[in-house]
């Protein structure tokens, strides 16, 4: 017996994505298998964990309880999707390093997607407003307190970043990058 396939057309990280995919494939499996972007991990398959978080349409969405097809004419944004194009690593992805926010890594790509997400809502979230943006993913190897740093660093050095080139009259994103560059040297 054939199983029914449907055509998906979507943005994924920026790149336009047109496939033929069995219809009952999951939004993560499609992610994993079919284009090969691992970061987002399967952990409960229930959307219970949130490692398998994603950006449709830039809010952050549960990928194992998706079907591909649902994301069709959407736009999905994966964790790798938060680097820059040339794989730099974003402000909140550094930040996460910086404060050893990353732990064993699992629940990692979940807890940046919902920091990023939180973030471009809400430049200053307190500690309680990042504690309930990220209250869906789950972590078993921290009291969480790592992932909160690096989220209030992450929206210090946004916020420092945007001040900046208000001052300077110029583009925070350019600024952002001159300022890492210069923190390098």
């Amino acid at each position: 017996m054939n199983e029914p396939t449907s055509t998906v057309s979507m943005t994924v990280n920026g790149a336009s994505v047109q496939r033929e995919i069995a219809t009952r494939l999951s939004l993560v499996d499609f992610l994993r298998e079919t284009l090969r972007l691992t970061g987002t991990h399967v952990g409960c398959e229930h959307g219970i964990c949130g490692a398998c978080s994603v950006l449709l349409d830039g809010d952050p969405v549960r990928a194992c309880l998706m079907f591909a097809v649902q994301a069709d004419g959407h736009a999905i944004t994966t964790v790798e999707g938060l680097a820059a194009p040339d794989g730099t690593m974003s402000v909140l992805q550094d930040s996460f390093c910086e404060t050893h926010g990353l732990q064993c890594g699992y629940c990692t790509p979940g807890m940046l997607i919902a920091a990023h997400a939180l973030l471009e809502q809400n430049a200053r979230p307190s500690t309680g407003q990042i504690r309930d943006a990220i209250s869906g993913n789950l972590c078993r190897c921290t009291g969480y307190q790592q992932i909160v740093d690096a989220i209030q660093l992450a929206a210090q050095r946004r916020g420092d970043a945007v001040s900046l080139a208000a001052q300077r009259g110029g583009d925070a994103v350019s600024i952002a990058a001159q300022r890492a560059g210069d923190a390098t040297r």
